[in-house]
């Protein structure tokens, strides 16, 4: 059984997804450095492997 604590994991993942978007977003707005916007591209594509991770993760030990 999974603790609660994962079910808080996903949604603060989702939401770090979200913010990163957001300031890529603003910086790409704004006119900003080419250099911080790839870098937030490659955050954002990490937060987003973690949270399927953890998505996997809850539905393969809740079909259990």
């Amino acid at each position: 059984m999974l603790s609660w604590s994962i079910y808080l994991l996903i949604p603060l993942a989702l939401a770090a997804v979200a913010g990163v978007l957001v300031l890529g977003l603003v910086n790409l707005a704004a006119g900003g450095s080419p250099q911080r916007s790839q870098k937030l591209m490659q955050m954002r594509v990490l937060l987003q492997f973690a949270a399927i991770v953890l998505i996997m993760i809850t539905i393969f030990f809740m079909r259990r």
